[in-house]
């Protein structure tokens, strides 16, 4: 019993714990796996949280800084392990940069300590989360795709100025593109830039569903959207330009170029062009057929002394 009040109160949700614990790295997970089966059977299998919500880590340090008395209140009773990490959250998701300073008549004021940057010139991409099959959607993380220069504590201040956006963790791996070979110099090797990236996988304290995906919606929600697009932004008309723009690019400076006019434009000219071209190459081979077989026929000359 006691332990079901305590899940009540858990710190953060269960799919939260769920996938902090899956972004975890996988050495970190068979390690806690490892002590979770010896010390602490009773936890649940798919998170490595305890009820309160802390993360083995964050546990043992619990520990630590309760047994060197640091978290000791004025009446001598300690600090519990909710309060202990509403605290160190609190902590993690403050703004950086900004410090408190008391004034004179005794109120405090906001005072900015770090480099002021009114237009960041970087790229966070929101993708959608990996999802294994027959896994539902965890609206508890998110996933960026951003500059391989851009650190944590980057992307958790970045969330948190512009965005208002409160994090947990994140996890950061970089993807880098295969090695290839310069055709002109086989000893030069290069990467194709646009192909590394890093990724960032956020925990989030409020939960965040991504929109649906166009293939996954209802018919009716979906001529909907299209719908919309179409009025707001003209999707249809820039995809035609889109592609007027690229066969200009493309095709113009080739040998022999021209547009295609209304003969070849639509498939039934062409299939007819295709029909004509290829009667005219069989009455081509029958002439020549027929050629070939009255030179057969006629009588040979021979010679004689």
């Amino acid at each position: 019993m006691q332990q079901c009040f305590r899940r009540l109160y858990a710190t953060i949700p269960d799919a939260a714990a769920v996938a902090r614990t899956a972004s975890t790295p996988r050495a970190v997970r068979l390690r806690r796996l490892r002590i979770r089966k010896t010390k602490h059977p009773e936890f649940p299998a798919e998170s490595d949280a305890t009820p309160e919500g802390l993360t083995p880590t964050e546990l043992s340090r619990y520990k630590r800084e309760l047994a060197k008395g640091s978290l000791m209140r004025s009446d001598g009773t300690d600090v519990s392990e909710k309060e202990w990490l509403d605290r160190l959250n609190a902590r993690r998701s403050r703004l950086r940069g900004v410090r408190e300073v008391v004034k004179e008549d005794g109120t405090t004021e906001a005072q900015i300590v770090g480099q002021k940057v009114y237009l960041p010139n970087i790229v966070f991409r929101l993708v959608r989360n990996h999802t294994p099959p027959g896994q539902p959607y965890n609206p508890y993380e998110a996933t960026f795709r951003i500059p391989q220069s851009v650190t944590k504590t980057d992307v958790r201040s970045y969330l948190l100025a512009a965005y208002g956006v409160q994090t947990t963790y994140i996890r950061t791996d970089n993807y880098l593109a295969p090695v290839t070979r310069n055709p002109s110099d086989l000893s030069i090797t290069l990467r194709k830039r646009h192909k590394t990236y890093k990724r960032a996988v956020v925990g989030l304290v409020e939960p965040f569903y991504y929109p649906l995906a166009v293939e996954d919606m209802p018919r009716a929600e979906r001529e909907k959207r299209q719908e919309w697009l179409e009025t707001s932004f003209r999707a249809k008309a820039f995809d035609e330009q889109r592609k007027k723009e690229l066969l200009r690019v493309s095709r113009m400076g080739s040998k022999d170029w021209k547009w295609r006019t209304g003969v070849t434009a639509s498939r039934g000219n062409i299939l007819r062009l295709i029909a004509e071209r290829r009667a005219a190459r069989e009455l081509a081979v029958q002439d020549a057929k027929k050629r070939i077989q009255e030179s057969r026929k006629a009588p040979e000359e021979v010679a004689t002394a």
